[in-house]
């Protein structure tokens, strides 16, 4: 019966979903002032419909009703809770219900907290809104319904792909899932705003929260998906340049420029024309990341294995809303007009190339992503691309975009003195010199470009620290009046500290795992040792092991160095009884912001045990260089600007489309 609810929850929800989409965008073009203000309740409507759906199908994973076809097919009654609840999305099926769930949540909240926006915009957003919900709700009930029941039912599952049964996984999809359709948000705003032709400083200041909710959670699902893959796919690696973590990265990188796109927007009402062209592609890549994942076109750990058919249907729907959105705006972004002018040496130039950047190093992960799959599908020629490609392309592009950008908070608005910023940023680049120095120092020399990336992310942590030393004036002050401007500095500046603090730990992170890591691959007996780097590995035990679902063969080791013991860390080769399918599931040992790594190889009958480890200097400052951004992201969030909401503002004459009939 559970089943059978959720499935008329999707129906009703796509009924909703048609009255959402239809009756305010009419209203809008009636002046309906009565049908417009329907959008919020319908919103709220298919808010708790989708909510039932979506409860439903975790509660039949949670009983384990394998007369649901989706339960059969990805399930296992020895499965851990934790992982029953996470096998409801992590299939194409379900993961198309939290999808569209997700897309009802951000309506709902657009409608609960943006009271102050023209009730024309919020009503037209909402119609796109409920319109992409429409979409997809026809997508699932007719190719991939999640409630399909099963007759006879069977006593077991298949259980879900072992890979996946880790708490990261249970935690990915859906931090991943409100990045990607947080930016249909932006999408939407930018759709209305061609449609109502309110595009103002006002627009920017409602859509900003959005965006930037987006991104938050975008950047941590990345930073949770890398740290997954890099333990739990045993390859040591923590980013792979695979196509659908390149999927993931396009949205992001989008995502980034549109954010500093909107800042710009807000402050000094230009740069228009660029903005709703980076929220229109910040969700069109998104919805390209929902392809690749389902097309059937890819082989990979992240990807849903389905049948190509509802690709080429996902394909038809990307087309329509990247199509038709760009040709909206091809049609309506003439009359917008420039927006406020700026000096070529100016904060707002330097936002810009900041755009540019991250423009041009988006378009070249896209090209690098898609030009095998394209070639492979007109010539049934086959290409790789991989890691030398894109970190050429890919990190030529960051090494500016990084030296720029403690630059942007030292300048002006509108004309800006290029030397006095640099002035104020001699302190951080002497710094960076430092920073070079100690890296030659403890690596004897170490490698030139190693060195450069180095005082390269000292530099910009450095000048994220400079940027509220100088704002807050805490060298020529009294510290009585310097904390007190400190305190006074408006979040957002120390969400820009972290945000870009953030960045520079990651390049040091990237640096030095990159660099310096050492691997050891031995065979060893229980007694022996092998060294890895300055570390001394010895096996102390081996044997079996079993779990609620599982059977493991475990190594111990102790880690010493110069005699010291360091710990314990235990690493393992696991068989899941359902399916068969064997696993890696690695060990590591963190020193300082480094980690000892060690995966095990074939257990051979005679007690033999292969190991391969490895010691990655700093590696952890990768993921927690990510998270300060992200940290930096709730630190602007929370910022009272913010959450005071976009003022009422007067419609900037653009041709209009809302006509009194």
């Amino acid at each position: 019966m559970i089943a059978e609810i959720g499935h008329f929850a999707l129906v009703l929800a796509l009924a909703v979903g048609i009255l959402q989409s239809a009756l305010p965008l009419w209203g809008v073009r009636r002046t309906d002032h009565t049908l417009m203000r329907l959008a919020p309740a319908l919103a709220g409507v298919m808010f708790v419909v989708m909510g039932i759906a979506f409860a439903c199908l975790l509660t039949v994973h949670a009983l384990s009703d394998f007369s649901t076809q989706n339960v059969f097919r990805n399930s296992h009654s020895t499965m851990p809770l934790v992982f029953r609840l996470s096998a409801a999305w992590g299939n194409h099926e379900g993961s198309m219900v939290l999808w569209t769930f997700t897309l009802a949540l951000f309506a709902a909240l657009l409608s609960a907290f943006s009271n102050r926006l023209p009730v024309d915009l919020k009503a037209a957003t909402l119609a796109v809104q409920g319109l992409i919900a429409t979409t997809f709700l026809l997508f699932i009930l007719l190719t991939s319904n999640p409630f399909l029941r099963l007759d006879p039912a069977p006593a077991e599952g298949r259980e879900l792909n072992p890979v996946l049964q880790d708490i990261g996984l249970a935690l990915h999809p859906p931090l991943l899932y409100v990045g990607y359709v947080g930016f249909s948000l932006a999408y939407s705003f930018a759709v209305a705003a061609l449609v109502t032709g309110r595009i103002d400083a006002g627009w920017a200041r409602a859509v900003r929260p959005w965006v930037l909710i987006a991104w938050i959670f975008l950047t941590l699902g990345i930073a949770l998906g890398s740290y997954w893959a890099y333990y739990e796919l045993g390859w040591g690696g923590w980013w792979f340049w695979d196509p659908v973590e390149n999927a993931s990265l396009m949205p992001w990188l989008a995502g980034t420029a549109l954010f500093h796109s909107i800042i710009v927007m807000e402050k000094r009402n230009a740069m228009r024309v660029w903005t709703l062209l980076l929220a229109i592609l910040a969700f069109s890549l998104s919805l390209m990341g929902t392809f690749l994942v389902r097309s059937g076109i890819l082989t990979s750990v992240h990807a849903f294995a389905v049948d190509p058919a509802r690709g080429i249907v996902i394909l038809v729907i990307l087309s329509l809303f990247i199509g038709g959105a760009l040709a909206l705006y091809a049609w309506r972004a003439g009359e917008l007009g420039p927006g406020g002018l700026f000096s070529p040496l100016s904060r707002e130039a330097a936002l810009l190339l900041n755009n540019l950047l991250l423009a041009t190093a988006t378009a070249t992960v896209f090209v690098g992503t898609l030009y095998p799959l394209a070639l492979e599908a007109f010539s049934d020629d086959k290409i790789s691309v991989g890691p030398p490609y894109f970190n050429l392309t890919f990190g030529a592009l960051m090494v500016p975009l990084a030296l720029c950008m403690p630059f942007g908070p030292m300048l002006a608005w509108k004309r800006g003195d290029l030397l006095a910023a640099a002035e104020r940023l001699l302190a951080a680049a002497g710094l960076a010199l430092v920073a070079a120095a100690i890296g030659a120092w403890l690596t004897q020399g170490g490698p030139l470009l190693a060195l450069a990336g180095f005082a390269l992310g000292t530099f910009v942590i450095a000048g994220a620290v400079s940027d509220i030393i100088l704002r807050a004036r805490l060298l020529t002050s009294s510290p009585r009046t310097a904390l007190s401007r400190l305190a006074g500095l408006p979040r957002q500046a120390f969400g820009t500290l972290l945000g870009h603090a953030g960045i520079g730990v990651f390049l040091i992170g990237v640096v030095s795992a990159s660099t310096f890591e050492s691997e050891t691959i031995r065979t060893l007996r229980v007694g022996e040792t092998m060294s890895v780097g300055a570390y001394e590995l010895r096996l102390v035990a081996s044997g079996p092991r079993s779990g609620a679902n599982y059977q493991d063969v475990v190594a111990g080791f102790d880690v010493r160095r110069d005699g010291i013991s360091l710990g314990h860390v235990e690493s393992a080769k696991r068989v899941y009884l359902a399916s068969r399918v064997p696993t890696t599931e690695t060990g590591q040992l963190r020193i300082g912001f480094g980690q000892l790594y060690v995966a095990l190889g074939e257990v051979g009958k005679d007690g033999k045990v292969g190991v391969r480890a490895y010691w990655k200097p700093n590696i952890l400052l990768i993921w927690f260089g990510l998270v300060m951004a992200a940290a930096g992201g709730v630190c602007s969030l929370s910022d009272r600007r913010l959450r005071i909401g976009a003022p009422a503002v007067a419609r900037r004459a653009v041709a209009p489309t809302v006509t009194a009939q």
